[in-house]
């Protein structure tokens, strides 16, 4: 449900679903807030990519499920479908971009400029993917749909010895 508005007392789990929705504030941020986001993201790959394979698999589950829960949330919050504040989706959608990506300067410099721009322009199967779902859903599908396919990228790159 949309808030229009109104003053409402928000529970600490609405306030924390703001705050991962947000990205711990950097949706805030004047400029770029999905850029912002995407910065985190390659923290969380960070983290993501340090843990063994299953673990990792858990984690990147863990952050897309969060990431439309609080979406969805924040949907509320802001009053609006899509709110330009929320940035946990380029958070998932960048960490998926360097998952299982060898983390060096040139990888995540790739990754980063990709990421960004399949975010974007949205490409096909991007957009299309966007269209289908709606809510907090459609807010973090068509990022991890960005990151899949910025993350094949990078993989092709590895295998041509780009880094």
């Amino acid at each position: 449900m949309i808030n229009k508005g109104k003053k409402e007392k928000r529970s600490v789990g609405q306030k924390a679903a703001v705050l991962i929705a947000t990205g711990f504030g950097a949706g805030y941020l004047p400029k770029a807030p999905g850029t912002w986001g995407s910065l985190w993201g390659i923290l969380a790959a960070a983290l993501i990519n340090s843990v063994p394979w299953i673990g990792s698999i858990f984690l990147m589950m863990f952050l897309a499920v969060i990431g439309v829960w609080s979406s969805n949330m924040a949907i509320g919050h802001f009053g609006q479908e899509d709110p330009g504040q929320v940035v946990i989706d380029e958070v998932a959608g960048m960490a998926l971009t360097l998952w299982w990506i060898p983390m060096n300067v040139i990888s995540i410099t790739i990754g980063f400029f990709l990421f960004r721009a399949l975010d974007i322009f949205k490409p096909f199967p991007v957009r299309q993917i966007e269209s289908y779902f709606n809510g907090g859903t459609g807010i973090v599908m068509d990022d991890l749909a960005a990151g899949l396919l910025a993350n094949v990228i990078l993989h092709s790159l590895g295998y041509l010895n780009v880094w």
